[in-house]
């Protein structure tokens, strides 16, 4: 199953969520999932995916020029909070299956995402 796409726009890893201005007849967004503001626009999906674009390309290219890290936005890591007597039964499953809980987890979301 894979996720629907709600408006964003996908670009060498980094996500953006558009929205429409009525008002100023406008695309406009923002990358998500980065403490850094990256916003772009445009009034077609045309020229607001390549401001879209541009505007990665450019904070990229910002970071280097300047010896820093680039934020991603996925980094393959998150916390999950879950109750007290799923987390044990969780726990339990992956101690009987032999795998970590983390393995565990995993194997679930891919399941989930549709990758297995």
């Amino acid at each position: 199953m894979k996720a629907a796409n709600r408006n964003n726009l996908h670009y060498r890893g980094y996500v953006g969520n558009i929205e429409f201005s009525e008002e100023d007849a406008v695309f406009h967004g923002k990358v998500v999932r980065i403490k850094p503001l990256i916003s772009f626009e445009g009034e077609s999906v045309k020229t607001i995916t390549e401001d879209f674009q541009a505007a990665v390309d450019e904070y990229l290219e910002h970071c280097e020029a300047n010896g820093i890290e680039a934020e991603k936005p996925f980094k393959g890591s998150f916390f999950v909070r879950v109750g007290s007597e799923l987390h044990r039964q969780a726990a339990l499953e992956a101690l009987g299956r032999g795998v970590s809980l983390d393995a565990l987890v995993e194997d679930a979301l891919m399941q989930v995402v549709g990758r297995k």
